[in-house]
């Protein structure tokens, strides 16, 4: 594992009895973490009856060339805030660079963009974020509860939401079918 003080750019995935029950199955791409806290944009799961239409009509914006994506539920905190987990061939009014692997957006400018064809070629939009004040994750890691896995783009911009939990512990060499949530004593 690396050191859990940088896990920008990474994704972490929820282990089988998180007790949260919001973080079943959760992939979370980490955007940023440092010593002040930490934000990651939650991918693992989209909420039911929501596309990428209807977060335009809500701000009447042309649906233009944009597909009907899914939402991703990003996180419950500020579940009616938006961001665009997006490639790095563009970059907007408040583009973060995340370790050079992807970029974060959450202005209007992103989702006009993709409307009008000119916006990131990948991209995944989502509702809140998945936040922690200063030493809380920190603290998460040292118990059981999240794994991280390389940020890779494959996992976040080529595989349904449905299917990332499995494939991210798939890559690091791990059947997800095979943990448990409890363990035993000797």
């Amino acid at each position: 594992m690396s050191d859990p003080k940088f896990l920008t750019g990474q994704f972490l995935l929820a282990m089988p009895g998180m007790t949260d029950p919001r973080f079943t199955q959760a992939v979370i791409a980490m955007c940023a973490h440092d010593e002040k806290g930490a934000l990651g944009i939650g991918l693992g799961a989209t909420i039911g009856g929501l596309g990428f239409h209807d977060l335009l009509d809500g701000f009447e914006i042309e649906h233009g060339v944009a597909p009907d994506a899914p939402i991703h539920f990003g996180g419950p905190v500020e579940p009616r805030r938006g961001f665009v987990v997006h490639s790095r061939d563009w970059g907007g009014e408040d583009s973060v660079d995340v370790a050079g692997r992807w970029s974060l957006s959450g202005t209007l400018d992103v989702l006009r963009a993709i409307a009008e064809g000119r916006g990131p070629t990948r991209w995944v939009a989502a509702l809140g974020y998945a936040g922690w004040g200063e030493g809380q994750l920190d603290g998460e890691l040292t118990r059981p509860g999240w794994f991280n896995v390389a940020g890779d783009e494959a996992l976040l911009f080529d595989v349904a939401a449905s299917e990332r939990w499995a494939q991210g512990f798939a890559g690091a060499g791990i059947d997800p079918r095979l943990l448990v949530a409890a363990t035993g004593t000797a």
